[in-house]
């Protein structure tokens, strides 16, 4: 016998939409860059310029970041020792002094916050006349060893202009460095009532 089809009313089979071709995005879909791949801690990292070994060194040598009182007073504290040891040891000797200021003077530079970069050219001078106490010389009253301090000051001038001028030069240096850092960093987007205001 012939069967009869059963159909069902209302029950319709719905078309399949077609697939879309191949590389065809939808619409509305965002396209996100894939990121790079991070260098994982045991890997090196991509090949570029070799980096000096004095950089290294440079980059293994502490740097804390210090304000502008405690650079001085780091400063101060140091050439007076300095000041001493050189009394006790080589007799009070203006070039090695002189010399010991130096790398005094460019640490406190460094060390510095960038906040307080000005002071560092500052403090330099004073953490000198500071140190030049024990060598310069003096004896009996206040009167007089003021005078030895201030003829010391006078005669060694040299090494005071050449360590504060390295002051200034590291200071100036790491203020323009910081100030260009400035200048690349994107501003951050606005939020907030403001920038609905200002939105068109």
């Amino acid at each position: 016998m012939e069967q009869h089809r059963t159909h069902h009313p209302g029950r319709r089979p719905r078309p399949q939409p077609p697939l879309p071709p191949a590389g065809a995005l939808a619409e509305g879909a965002a396209v996100y860059p894939a990121a790079p791949p991070s260098p994982r801690p045991g890997r090196p990292g991509p090949p570029g310029r070799p980096v000096p070994p004095v950089v290294h060194a440079l980059r293994r040598f502490p740097s804390p970041r210090l304000t502008g009182l405690g650079a001085g007073l780091f400063a101060c504290a140091s050439m007076l020792l300095l000041g001493c040891l050189d009394w006790l040891l080589l007799d009070g000797s203006a070039v090695v002094y002189g010399l010991l200021f130096l790398p005094v003077s460019a640490l406190t530079a460094l060390w510095v916050r960038s906040a307080d970069l000005v002071t560092a050219p500052i403090s330099v001078p004073i953490a000198f006349a500071v140190g030049v106490v024990p060598i310069s010389g003096g004896s009996g009253g206040f009167g007089t060893q003021t005078m030895a301090v201030v003829t010391a000051l006078a005669v060694h001038a040299g090494w005071l202009y050449g360590g504060t001028l390295v002051a200034g030069l590291i200071s100036s240096v790491r203020k323009v460095r910081l100030m260009g850092r400035r200048q690349r960093t994107p501003a951050p987007p606005r939020t907030g009532p403001a920038a609905r205001r200002i939105a068109p």
